[in-house]
């Protein structure tokens, strides 16, 4: 006899009520294993199995001296693990002459003196905008002169910060000298 292939056979026809009906009627319960598949087993009875291979027949271990099941394993989140260890804190009294102590970093050197106009060029650029946010939040009226020591302040300030930086060594002439340490 031949075999008909997939392609050959007419479709059949489903019938969906047939099939509601086997969906509803299985409802809540629980679907059968696929083929091959080991059962299930829940923790506890895999403990239970554990602790008659280990004992032996004729002695019966009372249910307070077990161990409660999962004790050596932690299900919670924010229960403490490896990376929660802390070490303990230095104190003076651990050291010893052979330890060298602490680090102390030295005190910072001072920082220089600004001079007067690097002084007014930066009370400019903070202060334009400054200025500006301080007369929008008190709703003054945007006189051309307010505008003009706000935006003229903070650009007149930003202009001479610019032109007064340091404009570099005076060994930066050749640029193919590589890495100098």
């Amino acid at each position: 006899m031949a075999e008909q292939h997939d392609a050959d056979r007419e479709p059949q026809p489903i019938d969906e009520e047939a099939v509601w009906a086997a969906i509803i009627a299985g409802y809540g319960d629980e679907p059968a294993d696929p083929p091959g598949a080991k059962p299930f087993k829940s923790v506890e009875d895999l403990a239970l199995l554990e602790e008659k291979a280990s004992l032996p027949d004729d002695s019966e271990e009372p249910e307070a001296d077990r161990p409660a099941l999962g004790s050596s394993i932690t299900f919670a989140p924010g229960v403490g693990g490896p990376r929660d260890y802390r070490l303990e804190q230095a104190k003076d009294d651990d050291l010893d002459e052979t330890d060298e102590g602490h680090f102390v970093p030295p005190e910072p050197p001072p920082l220089p003196e600004a001079d007067v106009t690097s002084k007014f060029a930066w009370l400019a650029v903070v202060g334009g905008p400054v200025l500006m946010l301080i007369a929008v939040l008190l709703q003054w009226d945007m006189t051309w002169w307010l505008t003009t020591l706000c935006i003229g302040g903070f650009l007149g300030g930003f202009a001479t910060l610019v032109a007064r930086m340091s404009h570099g060594d005076d060994e930066d002439d050749d640029p193919g000298r590589g890495a100098v340490v």
